[in-house]
């Protein structure tokens, strides 16, 4: 189970601090799917990476009690001055992997041919989230959170990266985060809408979509 007890998140900025999130509690249980709805800039993107680690809560406290992945479109834990077959080599030592097992279901998976071979830095967004979603495949772990990942790659990443999160891994919980309605109506049990710091929890995904229709419309 991940716990999150009362956590705020405060960027500071030229015009004063910034409020992303403001006392946000939750759990997400072993094999639970929750998505999370709301415009941009919402804080639904900091919530994913305060889970995930790679940033921490300016106030409140999160319990991870299982091993969570790092946000399955976002590239930011590349090294960006090694080729695509660096990276995995370097997580595979990390996590202890077998590498040779690894890159032949890399370069299988992300299609990305000769450009494995070359810096990261080099990649388009897409291929960096084709890369992320592959080296996030390859290390198995109790909580997927999925960031956006049906905004990039063609309609065949998409089939593929539905296998293997949600029938490969339909046992896992996960944070969905997605601008497309249908993906998270589709893969989640229970909703949430993050607006102006607050997050609310629907049980039902047309009162989260209701909700968060309003507020593009200006109404909420």
């Amino acid at each position: 189970m991940i716990e999150v007890e009362h956590i705020h998140k405060i960027y500071p900025t030229r015009a004063g601090d910034r409020v992303v999130l403001k006392d946000v509690s939750f759990t997400l249980d072993r094999g639970e799917k929750l998505g999370v709805l709301g415009r941009n800039g919402a804080g639904k993107s900091t919530l994913a990476r305060l889970l995930s680690g790679a940033e921490r809560p300016t106030s409140g406290r999160i319990e991870q009690g299982m091993s969570v992945s790092w946000p399955l479109a976002f590239g930011g834990a590349f090294q960006n001055a090694l080729t695509g077959l660096d990276n995995v080599r370097f997580i595979s030592r990390i996590y202890k992997q077998d590498y040779q097992r690894n890159i032949d279901f890399v370069a299988d998976f992300t299609e990305l041919g000769l450009y494995l071979r070359e810096p990261v830095r080099s990649y388009s967004q897409g291929m960096r989230a084709r890369l992320a979603f592959a080296v996030s495949m390859i290390i198995e772990f109790d909580c997927y959170l999925i960031d956006e990942v049906s905004a990039v790659g063609d309609a065949r990443f998409h089939e593929r990266c539905e296998v293997e999160l949600f029938q490969k891994r339909a046992d896992r919980a996960m944070l969905i985060i997605s601008h497309d309605p249908e993906y998270v109506r589709n893969h989640c049990s229970r909703f949430a809408v993050l607006h102006q710091g607050d997050m609310v929890f629907y049980p039902d995904f047309e009162q989260a979509y209701d909700r968060h229709l309003r507020i593009l419309h200006g109404e909420a």
